[in-house]
């Protein structure tokens, strides 16, 4: 029962690293992340947003409930941190590009934010 558990974990973490291809970004969600403010990097398969909040504090604890769910979903955003400013870029490893998991995170991320 736990082996059988965990192949379909690690199917799911499989499925969520694959690589999304062009056509298939907009049908996932990116046209709604590209209307919040995320951008795609160029030069580099990944998304990119800027954020910046009331004072230190307030992004701090921002980057606490981000990295929470990072730990849980097994992805960790690339940061960038000064004072009330945090810039955010997502890409996935495993597939040296953007996936589902980079998708979820920037929903996650943005629910946070509005917060």
């Amino acid at each position: 029962m736990i082996k059988s558990a965990a192949k379909t974990v690690l199917r799911f973490m499989a499925t969520q690293a694959k690589k999304l291809k062009l056509d298939e970004r907009d049908g996932v969600g990116m046209a709604i992340l590209r209307e919040a403010g995320w951008k795609e990097v160029e030069g580099r398969d990944a998304i990119h947003k800027d954020f910046a909040f009331k004072d230190f504090n307030e992004a701090f604890g921002f980057m606490t409930r981000v990295a929470l769910k990072a730990e849980k979903m097994d992805h960790h955003p690339e940061w960038f941190n000064v004072y009330n400013k945090v810039q955010i870029t997502l890409s996935t490893h495993e597939c040296q590009g953007l996936s589902m998991r980079d998708i979820n995170m920037a929903k996650f991320i943005e629910e946070v934010a509005s917060k």
